[in-house]
């Protein structure tokens, strides 16, 4: 057995273990126990979002040996620096932020203009792919595990069979954890709030969630729950869908 094959069965084996275990257990021992199962480097990667914010709580309240990075794609909301600086304050821990290339930035304005991922899809594509794509391979450079804030409401209808709490990521080759998985976002906000844990003002005002702002909007009255979303790209709400949750009480 070639030592590919050796390492294959090894994760899948983890793998498995995390789902069965994960059923009894909650999002802070659920990060635990990956850390104390997974050799290596494990990366976190947060957007400041709700989600985000609780699995940051957990791993700094709990002292984890888990790399805590953002993505400063440059595009980011006020307020979300607002929150990364308060979050800092908050658990006296630095969250380290990576940025996207000089060059690759200088490339993409000299050709697409300052505001060019507006015009097209395949604009929008490669703007993402210098702030975004890049930064993240960066991110998770030799690690072992990513975790996530991935909740199974977030996912669209047809993708919800093949997320699990757990699994090797088809991109990146490594083990992906989602440790939010089973959580609803009444949930979350409940956790947010009785552990008084910063968040970002944006969500009182109508957003479910918050990426770059050129990227990113409030949802109209009965819009469906899905990150990250272009605000050119408006849809007929459906009834029925998830409503707006404001944290401020």
């Amino acid at each position: 057995m070639s030592q590919m094959d050796t390492d294959y069965l090894t994760s899948a084996a983890l793998i498995a273990r995390l789902i069965e275990q994960y059923e009894q257990l909650d999002p802070p021992e659920r990060l635990m126990m990956a850390r104390r199962e997974i050799s290596g480097r494990i990366v976190f990667t947060t957007s400041f979002g709700i989600e985000d914010q609780a699995i940051t709580h957990a791993i700094f309240t709990r002292g984890l040996d888990i790399d805590v990075v953002t993505l400063d794609t440059g595009h980011l909301f006020p307020e979300t620096v607002e929150v990364w600086a308060e979050t800092e304050r908050r658990y006296g821990r630095a969250i380290r932020g990576l940025s996207p290339d000089r060059d690759g930035i200088e490339r993409l304005v000299g050709r697409d203009g300052v505001s060019g991922f507006r015009r097209s899809l395949e604009a929008q594509r490669a703007c993402c792919a210098v702030r975004k794509v890049e930064l993240l391979a960066r991110a998770l450079a030799a690690a072992q595990a990513w975790i996530t804030g991935l909740r199974a409401g977030q996912s669209r209808e047809r993708e919800r069979v093949s997320v699990a709490y757990a699994g090797i990521d088809p991109h990146y080759g490594i083990i992906k954890v989602n440790p939010l998985l089973d959580w609803t976002r009444d949930r979350v906000v409940a956790f947010i709030r009785d552990g008084g844990v910063p968040y970002n003002p944006l969500y009182d005002r109508g957003f479910l969630s918050i990426g770059c702002a050129p990227r990113t909007r409030a949802l109209m009255a009965g819009e469906p729950e899905q990150p990250g979303r272009w605000r050119e790209r408006r849809k007929k709400p459906n009834a029925g869908s998830t409503p707006a949750i404001p944290l401020a009480s």
